[in-house]
């Protein structure tokens, strides 16, 4: 027990300060509290790896949590969720979400068998170019038994392209001539990180002097997408069922995402009570939503700096070439069938 302590205490040491210097330099949102984490991990465990016996005390905590409290996070996530006001707002982006999502899982297949790669970083970067970064990897890889040095590697592949589309496509945006609700809808289904979205769209609105709307749109476009974290877990989940059911060890329990589950419920929960609560109520609903929302992040970044301490980043840069150059390849196909897919539904 006092291990598991010690482990969870290390990686909160680490993400408090990663989780604050965002808060504290709003510059840096474009990087994200979570690859700060994960970058800081990765230097304490290069610090102490002739020191494994002083590590191997701290081990069952960060194994608990980059597991357990990394899905505690995609539940927490939940409550961020209002399913009416994504029905309602989000409905025209739908074309485009599952255009951009088939599309990145397409590629990633067909370019795992060219480059030989491992099919779980493969699948990874895949589902984190096409539905939102960070915490589509962090539903899918429990699912698919990834292990942390494939989460990490692609955390940073996805970290990289999300820096480069929050910096580039507001003036591509601008060359295209979209309008506002395009760009919106643009960077809401192109990049694939809520604090990239952010980024990108509050570029636009202050080149614009849009007064917000476009980030309003493109955040609401970004959970649409998010919600598409539920069909392709349960997906993946069935095929490693159907996998592992040969095998004497096999757990429908087990194998099941429960916490996927769990994620959906607390979208309803959050759906129906913003819509029957009034007054005092709802703003104190709306108060626990926000927090329920913001410790699901602090909790991301906690998960991150655990699978930080479990990377030998030595490693991780030697055996980086595919995994970039997959996530490159799927990155510029999101963008142009976002693009193609706007311009044929006349969204631009």
């Amino acid at each position: 027990m006092k291990e598991s302590i010690k482990g969870v205490l290390l990686c909160l040491a680490i993400a408090l300060p990663s989780y604050l210097l965002v808060k504290l330099i709003p510059a840096l949102s474009i990087i994200g509290a979570p690859i700060i984490a994960i970058l800081a991990g990765m230097v304490v465990t290069l610090i102490f790896t002739r020191k494994e016996k002083d590590m191997a005390s701290f081990k069952p905590g960060i194994s608990f949590t980059s597991k357990k409290i990394l899905q505690t996070a995609v539940v927490l996530l939940g409550f961020g969720l209002n399913l009416r006001t994504i029905g309602e707002v989000g409905a025209t982006s739908i074309p485009i979400i599952i255009s951009t999502i088939a599309t990145s899982l397409i590629v990633a297949f067909v370019m795992c068998k060219a480059l030989n790669m491992k099919k779980n970083s493969a699948v990874l970067i895949g589902v984190g170019s096409s539905i939102c970064g960070g915490s589509a990897i962090a539903a899918t890889a429990p699912v698919i038994g990834a292990d942390d040095e494939e989460i990490a590697q692609s955390i940073s592949v996805i970290f990289m392209f999300n820096v480069i589309a929050a910096l580039i496509f507001p003036t591509l945006g601008g060359i295209l001539g979209m309008s506002d609700m395009g760009f919106g809808l643009f960077a809401g289904t192109a990049v694939n990180d809520t604090s990239s979205v952010t980024a990108a769209a509050s570029t636009w609105d202050t080149m614009y002097n849009t007064g917000g709307t476009v980030l309003e749109y493109a955040t609401i476009v970004k959970l649409t997408r998010t919600l598409a974290i539920i069909p392709i877990t349960l997906v993946l989940a069935l095929y490693q069922m159907k996998k592992q059911k040969g095998d004497m060890n096999f757990s429908f329990k087990r194998a099941f995402p429960m916490f996927i589950v769990y994620f959906l419920v607390a979208s309803v929960i959050t759906t129906i009570a913003t819509g029957i609560l009034m007054g005092g109520a709802l703003t104190a609903a709306d108060s626990f939503f926000a927090l329920m929302k913001e410790l699901s992040k602090f909790f991301i970044v906690m998960a991150m700096g655990a699978i930080g301490l479990n990377t030998d980043i030595v490693k991780l840069v030697k055996s980086g070439g595919k995994p970039i150059l997959l996530g490159f390849i799927c990155w510029v196909c999101i963008t142009i069938v976002s693009i193609i897919m706007q311009h044929t539904l006349g969204l631009m």
